[in-house]
């Protein structure tokens, strides 16, 4: 079960990981970027951390693109 789990969320960060790098050519702002990837890493570190629930990785996405919103704002 914990082989899956570790499976599982390798393969979201590497997704989350390609679909930020679609972004590169849509003409996002500096802090639309870094807003998309905080909440991203703060997804799946949320996942991570809860043991993969749903309110743990949504908590996750919402504090790390609050903080990624800041960082942009430079």
């Amino acid at each position: 079960m914990n082989t899956i789990r570790k499976l599982v969320g390798r393969a979201v960060a590497i997704g989350a990981i390609v679909s930020l790098s679609a972004c590169a050519g849509m003409g996002l702002t500096t802090q639309q970027r870094d807003t998309a990837i905080g909440a991203a890493v703060g997804g799946v570190a949320g996942s991570a951390l809860t043991g993969g629930s749903a309110l743990g990785t949504i908590g996750g996405a919402a504090a790390g693109g609050l903080i990624g919103n800041q960082v942009g704002k430079r």
